[in-house]
């Protein structure tokens, strides 16, 4: 294998462990919407339109295990709970906005909102 096949190599790997995340149903809209600050469960759940609760709560506990949400508990009372994106998670906005674009340009008008 040469350099140039073996670099290939690494970056079909690198994209695969990324799409393993973001590829998951919800995860990209989550990150979308974390973008525009930080949010509530309850706020989540009303800008992703037709997420569950328990899919919501799952998709949250695994952005936050990979590093990329972070949830932060008030004392209240009420003891409230956010949710924002990381460093790492932030680092992801700009590239979600370029897919945006692109999806803009080479799919078409998206037919309803999120």
């Amino acid at each position: 294998m040469g350099e140039s096949d073996e670099r290939i190599h690494l970056c079909d790997a690198s994209v695969t462990l990324a799409f393993s995340v973001l590829g998951k149903r919800w995860n990209g809209m989550i990150i979308a919407t974390l973008g525009l600050g930080s949010a509530s469960f309850a706020t989540l759940r009303r800008s992703v339109g037709g997420i569950s609760d328990t899919v919501l709560s799952d998709r949250l506990g695994e952005l936050a295990h990979t590093g990329l949400v972070a949830r932060t508990v008030v004392s209240g009372p009420p003891v409230t709970v956010s949710y924002a994106l990381t460093d790492s998670g932030r680092g992801l906005v700009p590239i979600l906005d370029q897919l945006g674009v692109w999806a803009s340009a080479n799919l078409g008008e998206p037919s309803s909102s999120c």
